[in-house]
Order: structure tokens, then C-alpha cells, then sequence
């Protein structure tokens, strides 16, 4: 289909849809540390079996990441996000009927199977309805999901764990995405590298070449070589990884901390944190992708500017908000951290499908994935609840600011090879 026949009101109605279902992913990933408090309670678990229910859903989200971005490449990307959102919203209802720690742990895992499959298609699939001027603004519009469904989940899992307990919070928060499933499947999807493609990509050689078993497997092995040759796309998912170990084990604990550090129960510690997550991140968030437009304009690194310095200034403000004595200093310094983080969320997307080739998007997307969740919030909850059980929250709490610095010289770093591989990705395209 041509990118013309696409009309712009119904590219917003597409970027409005994934938009929603992206809300949901973040609201059904985030409920659970929301109940933690309740679930260790219940369950009577100690912090490290708690971090390993966040760490169930990130090593299957992770694992499945590369089989998912190979079917993004060759198969429909819309079918792949609805059958996505079926299997994650079906098992985090499941979660509701958990009876033990075992079976809580295995609906966890199954619901980062659904969020590999949508997570790994929907940047690519956002970005090929809007021309490549665009891109920072609208994919940080689809990623303020972030802090506003993280924030949702906290405030949902909050009020309804607290008054109605946790199992009712996983059911109530998971049966809605099944109503998106059929409108997410019946999307026109554009072209493959959207109005920036010559043609459909059907005469591609990398993704279309042997149609057969044997040159799809080589295509697919050619594809992710490629990724790894990349300086600009390695860098930037090291400061990504880098970022999702410290933002991931600060989402998963900020709500106990503040429980035990601060005396709040769960419903009050979830609604100030949901509150200034979803303030702090929406400006954050969005504030980067025009930021991150208006530098990249002057500067091929202008995105990684962004990110690299938002990650700079917002390391001491995380430190003082696990160190702050009063829940008002500890909030406000929350506050601003989050602000200056979120900034590399569009930015950071945008920089990785600036510099792969768009026939091999999803499978950059899934690379990407793997290894920002396997080097970042797959072991950081894990992680930080062993730290914690032999030294305290707090003390654990605070390595994650220097790992947020770690992140920024990433970025820097990124910033000496973008502008070459981003003349090779659209070279490798057109030519």
C-alpha cells in the first residue's frame, strides 16, 4: 500500500490506538510492584523472591524479543501487536487467580511473552505513518505511555490492592486490553520504512530474498550480524541498558521504599508516587522529543545530546530522593529526577531507527530489547532485593545513580559514530 493512501487523520487514529495499548502495557507491567507490600505480606516472601517476579516477566520479554522481531520482519506487525496484547491481558487476569508464589510467578513470565511480541513491532510500525522530521515528537507521544501507564498501574494497584487485595487489582487491570485486540489487528499498516521508502520494500534482497527455509534463516543471521556491526546502535543500547537497570529497580522499589523509609501505607505511597511519575514524565517525556527535534536539526547527535545530559543532571536528584530525611524532599527530588530521565525516551527510540536499515527494524528493536532488559531491570530487581535483604532498601537503592552516569557517557560516546551510521542505514536503503 502506498504511504499516500494513508490520509493523516488516519495515521493519528493509528498513533492514538497504539498509544492506548501501549498505556496498557505499562499499567499491566507496573500493577505488580504497586502490590508488592501486599504480596510479600500474603505470601510471606522475602525481597529477593519479590524481585524475582519482576524478573520472571523480563527474561521471557527478553528471550522471546528475537524470535518476535524476526516474525516482525517477514509477517504482519499488526496481527503480531494484537496477538501480543491477547496472551498479556488474558495473563495478567490469570494473575488475579494466582493461589501461590508458583503460579504468580509463571502468569508473570507469560505476560512478557504478550509484551515482547508488541514491543518489538510497534516503534517500527509508529514511525514508518510519519515522515522522518517527525519522529523524536511522535514516538515521544507513543512513549509517554511510560510514565503515564506506570503511573496508572501504581495508582490502580494502590487503591484497589489496598481495598479489595492484590488479586483483584491484576484481574480488574488486565481484562480491559482485550477490547483493542480487533482494532489493533484491522490496522492498514504503511510501508516499510514509511514515506521515506522508494517502493514497498518487497524487492529488499536483505528481507525478501529466499523465500525458502535456508535463505530466510540467512537472511535473518545477516540481519542481526549487521546490528552488531553497528557502533552507533551497540552505544546506544548500552546507555539504554544502563538507564532500564536503574529506572527498572527505582520503579519496582520506590513503592516499598516508601512504605518502609516513610511510613505510607500502600494506597497513599502509590498515589504521591503515580502522581509525580505521571506529571514528571509526561513533561519529561515529551519535552525531550521537542528538544530532541530542535537539536538534531543543528547537530546529527542532537537526540543523544538530549539524553546524555538528562541523564547527567538527573543522577544527584535520584540520589537525593533516596537519601532526602522528609517525604517532601524525597518527592520533590523524585519529582525533577524523573523529569530530566524521561527526557531520552523518544530520543533514544528514535536514534535506533535512524541508524538500522528499515527492513530490519523489529529485528533491531527485539536486539534491543534483549539486552537492555537482560543487562538492566531483568537482574536489577533481583538484584537490589538481595542487596537490600543483607544490607538495607536505602543502601541498596543507591547504586542505581551511578549507573544512571554510566548511561549518559553512553550516550556521548554514541554521539562520535551517529552521524556516519545514519548515512549508511538510509544509503543501505535507497541504494
Amino acid at each position: 500500500m502506498n504511504a499516500r493512501q494513508i490520509t493523516l487523520p488516519y495515521r493519528r487514529y493509528a498513533l492514538c490506538l497504539l498509544l492506548a495499548v501501549n498505556l496498557l502495557n505499562y499499567i499491566d507491567r507496573q500493577v505488580l510492584f504497586a502490590v508488592f507490600p501486599l504480596i510479600k505480606i500474603d505470601l510471606h516472601l522475602t525481597d529477593t523472591a519479590l524481585g524475582l517476579l519482576g524478573s520472571a516477566f523480563m527474561f521471557s520479554y527478553m528471550l522471546l524479543a528475537p524470535l518476535f522481531g524476526w516474525l516482525g520482519d517477514h509477517w504482519s506487525r499488526t496481527r503480531l501487536a494484537a496477538g501480543g496484547l491477547i496472551v498479556w491481558s488474558l495473563a495478567t487476569a490469570l494473575s488475579g487467580f494466582a493461589p501461590g508464589y508458583r503460579s504468580l510467578l509463571t502468569a508473570r513470565a507469560t505476560v512478557g511473552v504478550g509484551e515482547a511480541s508488541f514491543g518489538t513491532v510497534s516503534p517500527g510500525l509508529i514511525a514508518d505513518y510519519f515522515s522522518k522530521e517527525r519522529r523524536g515528537r511522535i514516538l515521544s507521544w507513543f512513549y509517554v505511555a511510560i510514565p503515564v501507564g506506570s503511573a496508572l498501574g501504581y495508582l490502580l494497584g494502590g487503591v484497589l490492592g489496598q481495598n479489595y487485595g492484590w488479586h483483584t487489582a491484576f484481574l480488574l487491570v488486565g481484562l480491559p486490553g482485550l477490547l483493542l485486540a480487533i482494532p489493533i489487528a484491522l490496522l492498514r499498516p504503511p510501508p516499510r520504512g514509511g514515506d521515506d521508502a522508494p517502493h514497498p520494500a518487497l524487492s529488499h534482497p536483505l528481507l525478501y530474498a529466499h523465500q525458502g527455509a535456508e535463505g530466510e534463516g540467512k537472511s535473518a543471521s545477516t540481519g542481526y550480524a549487521a546490528l552488531f556491526k553497528n557502533r552507533s546502535f551497540v552505544c546506544n543500547t548500552l546507555a539504554m541498558a544502563a538507564m532500564t537497570f536503574s529506572i527498572g529497580g527505582l520503579a519496582q522499589w520506590i513503592p516499598s521504599f516508601l512504605n518502609r523509609s516513610h511510613a505510607l501505607d500502600v494506597a497513599r505511597g502509590n498515589m504521591l508516587f503515580g502522581t509525580t511519575t505521571v506529571l514528571a514524565g509526561i513533561l519529561g517525556t515529551l519535552a525531550g522529543g521537542w528538544l530532541g527535534d530542535r537539536w538534531q536539526k543543528k547537530s546529527g547527535k542532537g537526540y543523544l545530546l538530549v539524553s546524555g545530559w538528562g541523564f547527567l543532571i538527573g543522577a544527584p536528584f535520584a540520589a537525593w530522593a533516596i537519601l532526602a530525611p522528609g517525604l517532601t524532599g524525597c518527592m520533590t527530588a523524585i519529582f525533577i529526577a524523573e523529569f530530566f530521565l524521561f527526557l531520552n525516551t523518544g530520543p533514544l527510540n528514535t536514534v535506533i531507527i535512524n541508524v538500522t536499515n528499515p527492513a530490519i527494524r523489529a529485528m533491531a528493536f527485539a536486539v534491543n530489547i534483549f539486552f537492555i532488559h537482560a543487562l538492566g531491570d531483568a537482574v536489577s530487581p533481583s538484584i537490589l532485593g538481595w542487596l537490600s535483604d543483607r544490607w538495607d532498601l536505602r543502601s541498596a537503592l543507591m547504586t542505581t545513580p551511578l549507573i544512571m552516569l554510566l548511561a549518559g557517557v553512553f550516550c556521548f560516546i554514541c554521539g562520535r559514530f551517529v552521524v556516519q551510521d545514519m548515512a549508511q542505514a538510509e544509503g543501505g536503503f535507497t541504494g
